[in-house]
């Protein structure tokens, strides 16, 4: 090149600078320095350069996709009322539990102070009719669960043991006297309710082997006996309690008072699960109950599998948000993680894991979308019901296992939530019905042949 055609070369060159990015960059660098060091790299070490240059620049331009699980768009099925308020929930708890959900988990502590602001939702037992309940369709009970689970399964499971179990056993047994005193209150969330059926020596069996007991003299029920794993029995204003009667052998539900003679709860301590949740043991020592607190309705165990028939859907809703929660957090962690100068979400490994997760969620979001309209035809069995909670407590436990896989090491700090995910999803596996116990029932239904022991 002669020396006129670098003066003709170094003039269009000048055409094409921004003279003050080239005095920004200057005033950062050396610029001197840095042509003379670029002067001597090789052509591979230069394109290189180039190339991470060309991606650095590129970052903030590229437009990534939204973070959202609903991949299938079930969303659009819901009318805008409906979708109103599930926007009206998640806002709730991206404002109120999000930013407290780590501290709480961590210290075994209830925020207390989010129960009236809950309660100004008006979603308590929202599929009810009467007694200041909206009337809706099951299917946003769903909604609903799935999406408090999204950001905190422990207080979904406390909306859930409230709205869901100890509402709907005064819904579904409760004489009309009981229900007006009661569900009122509680669908506001000015009493709060709890359900005690699990014993420290009988779980699944408690159909058979119920070893609380209850007794009338002729003026009060007499209980005795325990509860285990009682959730919001710390602080309850109202405990179902459902004991065998000594006489009948029948099982009876109650409806026992903090301040009963005779009742007492006792936080249960170091739990690795859903650790906001305040489980209680109690004890019943000949605690009395007048037969106005007897629950009219409830006179064998048949009457208390109707409400867990009832609720074991809200719990498979529980575990798709809890998936999606894992899955959306992950997600967002991938695209702000960067290794080797990428974010990890453009690595093939990393999308498998994310797609594997994705195709769990939307297979479970579609089966309990489907459940709950079960449920609404009128049609929902306890099979339709145990089927969901197997298959979606079983995906959402690969789906948490993943979204802490792609996390790596940051997977194990609360910080991220995944970790929070990953060990509630292990009490979601377990309550309600174990794997197994739900499918004997599925079993027994697709067969004929009941394997119960």
């Amino acid at each position: 090149m002669t020396f006129f055609q670098k003066i003709k070369q170094t003039i269009n060159l000048l055409k094409e600078v921004d003279l003050d990015q080239l005095t920004q960059i200057n005033e950062k660098i050396d610029l001197k320095q840095t042509l003379a060091t670029l002067g001597k790299l090789d052509d591979r070490q230069i394109k290189n350069i180039l190339k991470l240059l060309h991606h650095q620049g590129k970052r903030g331009q590229h437009q990534l996709p939204p973070i959202d699980g609903d991949f299938y768009n079930l969303d659009l099925k819901l009318t805008d009322t409906q979708r109103d308020l599930q926007l009206r929930v998640r806002q709730f708890m991206e404002k109120e539990v999000r930013p407290i959900a780590n501290d709480y988990w961590n210290k075994a502590k209830f925020p207390f102070g989010i129960i009236p602001k809950l309660g100004e939702l008006d979603i308590a037992g929202i599929a009810y009719k009467g007694y200041g309940c909206a009337a809706m369709p099951f299917l946003m009970e769903g909604i609903i669960a799935q999406e408090i689970a999204r950001v905190d399964v422990s207080i979904s499971t406390f909306f859930g043991v409230h709205s869901g179990l100890a509402m709907g056993s005064i819904y579904l047994c409760g004489s009309e006297a009981q229900k007006q005193e009661w569900l009122p209150k509680m669908q506001k969330l000015k009493t709060i309710g709890a359900f005690g059926l699990t014993e420290p020596n009988v779980g699944s069996a408690v159909s058979q082997g119920m070893e609380t007991t209850c007794r009338f003299d002729g003026e009060h029920w007499i209980l005795n006996g325990q509860k285990k794993w009682i959730g919001n029995a710390t602080f309850a204003d109202v405990i179902v309690i459902w004991a065998k009667d000594i006489d009948s052998k029948q099982v009876k539900g109650f409806l026992v008072r903090k301040e009963n003679p005779g009742f007492k709860a006792e936080k249960m301590e170091d739990k690795m699960a859903l650790r906001i949740v305040q489980n209680a043991l109690i004890t019943l020592s000949d605690c009395k109950v007048p037969e106005t607190d007897r629950l009219q309705k409830a006179n064998s165990f048949a009457d208390t599998a109707k409400v867990l028939k009832m609720t074991r859907a809200g719990v498979a809703w529980q575990a798709v948000g809890c998936a999606r929660g894992a899955y959306e957090s992950a997600l967002k962690y991938t695209k702000k993680r960067e290794q080797f100068s990428k974010p990890i979400a453009s690595f093939q490994l990393v999308q498998n894991h994310l797609v594997e997760m994705l195709s769990n969620l939307t297979a479970m979001q579609t089966m309990v979308f489907r459940l709950s309209e079960l449920q609404d035809e009128g049609i929902l069995t306890d099979e339709h019901a145990s089927l969901a909670k197997v298959f979606c407590s079983l995906r959402t436990r690969d789906v948490v296992s993943r979204a802490r896989e792609v996390l790596g090491g940051n997977g194990i700090l609360l910080e991220h939530d995944v970790a929070r995910f990953v060990a509630d999803a292990e009490a979601i596996y377990s309550y309600e019905g174990t794997k197994e116990i739900n499918t004997l029932i599925v079993g027994r239904a697709i067969t004929g042949y009941s394997a119960f022991v």
